[in-house]
């Protein structure tokens, strides 16, 4: 399935935000020294990247890809704006737009006209109902590609992407969502930690994880969550999944539902006006999380409402604590992003910022007349702002630290003018994602990752990763923590390769890769997928490293837990090999899907749900394993 044009980026700033950008220049320090992959030559940054040979046509079955909607412009999409140009895919800019009305004013589309949503979550990101932004979709892999696929060129993909483009203007298809989160993306939810425990080799990790390795890791299938309906040829937003000692919780369309842990019973619902917007990856230690949602379901009249209704709700009791909005004169600010810090709630958006404590009370909002505004946040442990000050041209690009209880700037670190999205990838450590010069190349939305020191704001190390050598994502554009295929732990950043040739016939495999936050250079551990399996990072255990193996087309996945130090990997759990239970599993990737592991139980979910293209296929919205 090809990737769809990148959506246009955001509008200058209108105000809003807080905290005087510091008068400093830009630091523009050398890169720090490529990837080692044992690949010759070994590219760094800006390093022109040979062109790959083709490969041999591969003939084994492969596994069931997730079939997302056909990509298309859609709702709050600016009529008339320029065609995207260069590859497409996560956080990769297009041109810049022509100016729309008020923010959160949509640009009306005539009904019928589709829009594509963001096919991942987690944790794992999106733009708001009515904004004129249009998600990027996931890249699935295809037949005869075995686990996954060599990337298209992206010439083909705008091409292919607006052929079907205006094939589903006219046959009036409809996608009522414009968001969705990243899948696979890995959540700091409480009950989610663990690892294999005992000690290990020193080599890096300090702690252990808190997972145990069962006696018998063969899993089965817990529970599975039916699709739900959805009508008029649509695609609905059901991003958000949270995993909780009491409750796996997945957003449905207008609701939120929390099932038992084992059996998928349903334990409470709750309903809401409209659809889920952005979902914050974050939970307090009490089970609070917040959302962002539409004040009603769209309809043919009105197919665009905003994500203007901010809420907290209560993941262990089912309830919705409060629900707030900001406005900017008389007009409802439709945020972008929404995440978690401590007991602070914030919100970005091309409007500005804002914030509230878990209470309810109004921490910050955008100050107008200001030149900068605060485009996202980063939450977890620290509380980061990626700030954006200039014109569209001359953009630059401030990334702070700020005091989550009242929004004073700890640290900035001022990225090279022209650098026009960053996506954070932890705040602490702090570790910051970018596309330089729109180098990546294969819409992965990263180019280089820059290790921050977070209480002076100095830069540690830059970090090239070209597009061609590893797998992780981001999409900064307007989801800032949307970022997957990676984890941040014992200072160091673990990051997977591509996939590349295994050693059996018509095999494909990767590895993933381990870099000092501090040197930027790699450690020289490494953890082998296996022939046939793709490894995939979720989260940190402690000083572990939980990761998925995406099985080939006969097997079953894995959950594994790979010390921090030997990097000796352990498998947790061991996914049937059946191959009803093999459609379901590779129906969902941790690239376009949200993955949560937690006491030997894994979660997968889709992150929108559309309408079934046949009778026969059988779709879920969730489905749960673990150990027998």
């Amino acid at each position: 399935m090809t990737q769809p044009p990148p959506p246009p980026p955001q509008q200058p700033p209108q105000g809003g935000g807080f905290g005087p950008p510091q008068d400093q220049p830009p630091q523009t320090p050398p890169p720090a020294a490529g990837p080692d992959l044992g690949k010759t030559p070994e590219p760094g940054y800006g390093y022109p990247q040979a062109p790959q040979a083709p490969q041999a046509p591969q003939t084994p079955p492969p596994a069931a890809p997730q079939t997302p909607p056909t990509p298309a412009q859609g709702y709050g999409y600016p009529q008339g704006a320029p065609a995207p140009q260069g590859p497409p895919g996560y956080g990769y800019p297009g041109q810049q737009p022509q100016q729309p009305g008020a923010y959160g004013q949509p640009q009306q589309a005539p009904y019928g006209q589709p829009q594509a949503p963001y096919g991942q979550p987690g944790y794992g990101q999106q733009p708001g109902y009515g904004y004129p932004q249009q998600p990027t979709m996931p890249y699935q892999p295809q037949a005869g590609q075995p686990g996954g696929g060599k990337k298209l060129n992206a010439q083909v993909l705008i091409i292919v992407a607006a052929v079907v483009a205006i094939a589903l203007i006219i046959g009036g298809g409809v996608w009522y969502a414009s968001s969705g989160e990243d899948e696979g993306r890995q959540n700091d939810t409480a009950g989610q930690s663990g690892g294999t425990g005992g000690t290990d080799d020193g080599n890096g990790a300090t702690t252990s994880g808190k997972e145990k390795a069962p006696s018998d890791p063969n899993a089965k299938v817990l529970f599975q969550v039916p699709a739900p309906e959805v009508k008029n040829d649509s695609t609905v937003v059901v991003s958000g999944s949270w995993l909780t000692d009491k409750a796996y919780v997945k957003s449905g369309i207008a609701q939120i539902v929390g099932y038992d842990r084992d059996k998928g019973s349903e334990l409470w619902k709750l309903p809401l006006a409209g659809p889920v917007c952005q979902a914050s990856r974050h939970v307090t230690d009490d089970n609070l999380t917040a959302i962002l949602y539409q004040p009603a379901m769209p309809t043919k009249a009105d197919p665009s409402h905003g994500c203007s209704q901010i809420a907290l709700i209560d993941l262990d009791a089912g309830k919705k604590l409060w629900r707030k909005t900001v406005k900017t004169g008389d007009q409802l600010i439709n945020f972008d992003n929404i995440t978690l810090s401590g007991k602070t709630v914030a919100v970005g958006s091309t409007s500005g910022g804002a914030a509230f404590d878990v209470s309810g009370k109004l921490l910050w909002s955008p100050k107008p007349g200001d030149s900068c505004y605060d485009a996202g946040y980063g939450g977890g442990e620290k509380l980061v702002a990626v700030r954006k000050c200039g014109s569209y041209d001359q953009r630059q690009l401030h990334i702070q630290t700020i005091d989550p209880k009242s929004g004073k700037v700890i640290s900035e670190y001022k990225m090279t003018e022209g650098i026009e999205y960053a996506s954070i990838v932890s705040t602490n450590p702090l570790v910051v994602a970018a596309d330089v010069g729109d180098s990546a190349g294969d819409g992965s939305g990263i180019s280089d990752f820059f290790s921050i020191d977070g209480k002076t704001g100095k830069l540690r190390t830059r970090i090239s990763a070209p597009g061609e050598q590893f797998a992780a994502r981001c999409e900064g554009i307007t989801r800032v923590e949307a970022c997957n295929l990676l984890a941040v732990g014992n200072d160091r950043l673990y990051l997977p390769t591509e996939e590349h040739d295994g050693t059996g016939k018509y095999s494909e495999t990767n590895e993933i890769v381990a870099f000092d936050l501090a040197t930027g250079k790699q450690t020289g551990q490494r953890a082998d997928a296996g022939d046939g399996y793709t490894i995939s990072p979720l989260r940190m255990d402690g000083g572990n490293l939980i990761a998925y193996k995406r099985p080939p087309y006969d097997k079953g996945g894995q959950i594994v837990s790979i010390a921090g130090g030997s990097f000796k990997q352990t498998t947790l759990l061991q996914n049937p090999a059946t191959e009803s239970v093999r459609d379901v599993e590779t129906s969902m990737s941790p690239e376009y899907s949200e993955f949560l592991f937690g006491d030997g139980h894994l979660y997968m979910s889709k992150v929108y749900a559309s309408k079934r293209s046949t009778v026969r296929e059988k779709e879920y919205l969730a489905v749960g394993f673990g150990a027998s």
